[in-house]
C-alpha cells in the first residue's frame, strides 16, 4: 500500500547555482551523487531511494548515470522543486516522503532511520536525542513509542529554533497529504524552491516535531556548496580509505583529532531558508 512505503527522494541538478557541476564532483573515485545515494540506501527505514532531477537538458547526465547504476529516477519541474516532489512521491506510490538533497555526501544513514523512527513514533528520548513538539502536543510524552502522529519531521529547523546536527545531515520527514497540502497552498517562491517551508514557517498549521541532537554540533558545515566544501570533504573521504561506511560520529572524532579540517570552510556562508535562486523564473 502506498501509505506503508517509505521513500528517501533526493533533488539533485546539474546547474547550481554556487558550485555548477558539483552533483558530478569526484570524490574518491566516485561522483557526489553516488556517495549521495549509497549511503541513504544504507537506511533501514527507507523502502526506495529516488533521485528527482530536472527536464532541463543539462540534467541528462544525472538521468544517464542513475540509468548505468541502476537508480530509480524522476524528471520534473527546474525551480519548483515542491512540484517536482509532489509528483515523484505520486509516481512512485509513496506515503512517507523522506527529503534528501544531493549536495550533502556526507548523510548518515542512521540520522536517516533515527528522523523516520522519531516521526512514526518508533524512538525515544534518550541522552542524545531530544524529541520536540511544536507546536506542544498534551499528549505528547516523548518517553513513550507511538503516543503521536505527527506531519513532518526535521533534524533542523530555521529561528527561532535551530540545528544541533551538523549541515550537511539535514533530515526531513512528511506525509504525502501534507506534502499535497503543501503542493496545492504554497505560492511563495521559497517555499516553492526548497519544499518543506510551507509545513513548518507558521505554528500551528501542521503537527511538528524537532529532532535535537546532545551535545550541539550545528556548527560543523559538511554539505557542499563551494570549492572549499568539496575540499572537505574529499579529505574526509579519503581518511576514511573512500569507503561509503564510516558514521558521521567518526566523522566527528576525525575533526576532533584534525581541527584544522574544520578551517577549510569555516568562512562559507549558509544560504538561508527562505533564499531563491536568482536565475528562477517568476511561478504563475
Amino acid at each position: 500500500m502506498m501509505a506503508d512505503r517509505t521513500v528517501a527522494i533526493i533533488q539533485a541538478r546539474y546547474t547550481s547555482a554556487r558550485l555548477p557541476g558539483k552533483v558530478m564532483a569526484d570524490i574518491g573515485g566516485e561522483p557526489m551523487l553516488v556517495r549521495v545515494v549509497e549511503r541513504a540506501r544504507r537506511a533501514a527505514t527507507l523502502d526506495q531511494v529516488v533521485l528527482a532531477t530536472t527536464t532541463d537538458e543539462s540534467d541528462d547526465v544525472i538521468e544517464q548515470l542513475c540509468i548505468q547504476r541502476g537508480y530509480d529516477v524522476f524528471r520534473g519541474n527546474l525551480h519548483d522543486v515542491l512540484d517536482r516532489y509532489y509528483q515523484t512521491a505520486l509516481s512512485f506510490r509513496t506515503g512517507i516522503i523522506v527529503r534528501i538533497t544531493a549536495d550533502c555526501p556526507l548523510i548518515d544513514p542512521g540520522v536517516i532511520d533515527d528522523t523516520v523512527n522519531a516521526f512514526s513514533g518508533q524512538l525515544v528520548e534518550n541522552d542524545h536525542i531530544n524529541l520536540i513538539s511544536i507546536p506542544p502536543q498534551p499528549d505528547f510524552d516523548a518517553s513513550v513509542q507511538g503516543t503521536c502522529r505527527f506531519d513532518f519531521a526535521a533534524n533542523r529547523l530555521p529561528p527561532p529554533w535551530k540545528r544541533t546536527y551538523p549541515i550537511g545531515l539535514d533530515t526531513e520527514v512528511c506525509t504525502l497529504q501534507a506534502l499535497g497540502r503543501a503542493w496545492k497552498e504554497a505560492d511563495q517562491p521559497h517555499q516553492r524552491e526548497h519544499v518543506m517551508p510551507y509545513l513548518y514557517e507558521q505554528e500551528g498549521r501542521f503537527r511538528i516535531l524537532l529532532v535535537n541532537h546532545e551535545p550541539d554540533f550545528g556548527d560543523w558545515r559538511w554539505a557542499v556548496d563551494t570549492f572549499e566544501d568539496l575540499e572537505l570533504v574529499r579529505r574526509t573521504y579519503a581518511y576514511f580509505g573512500n569507503r561509503n561506511n564510516f558514521s558521521w560520529k567518526e566523522v566527528l572524532a576525525l575533526f576532533e583529532r584534525q581541527p584544522d579540517l574544520a578551517g577549510i570552510n569555516k568562512s562559507i556562508r549558509q544560504k538561508i531558508y527562505d533564499e531563491v535562486d536568482s536565475r528562477r523564473n517568476l511561478l504563475k
